[in-house]
């Protein structure tokens, strides 16, 4: 099974990353998962610690909940994890740093992670 990490996942339920969360481990999906404040949801513990992940191999797909002026700082990270592909969810677009993200190899995806699990498309 491919593995996924969501992004700023929020501890909060009523988050659209929470439930993200949710949905993946419940499609049987391992998930790992990195916010703001350390915590669980479902089973999954929250690392706020960037670079724990590090130590996660073959990441097929990072999910991001995480507006686009945050995301410069961990982007050097992302390189180096390599995932097969990053999504960005609505309101997290950004349309400058995909073509680095593409020269590294990475598939750039704008799309709603809920959508495609509820539409068996993840």
């Amino acid at each position: 099974m491919k593995t996924s990490i969501v992004w700023g996942a929020s501890l909060k339920s009523n988050r659209y990353s929470h439930q993200a969360v949710l949905r993946l481990i419940g499609k049987g999906v391992p998930t790992h998962a990195f916010g703001l404040r350390e915590g669980e949801i479902g089973g999954v513990v929250v690392k706020n610690d960037p670079s724990y992940f590090r130590m996660i191999p073959n990441i097929d797909t990072l999910t991001l909940y995480l507006s686009s002026q945050h995301q410069e700082t961990y982007l050097p990270l992302w390189l180096e994890l390599k995932p097969k592909r990053i999504l960005f969810n609505p309101g997290t677009e950004n349309p400058a740093i995909y073509p680095v993200l593409r020269e590294a190899g990475i598939e750039v995806e704008e799309a709603c992670t809920l959508v495609l699990l509820s539409t068996n498309q993840y």
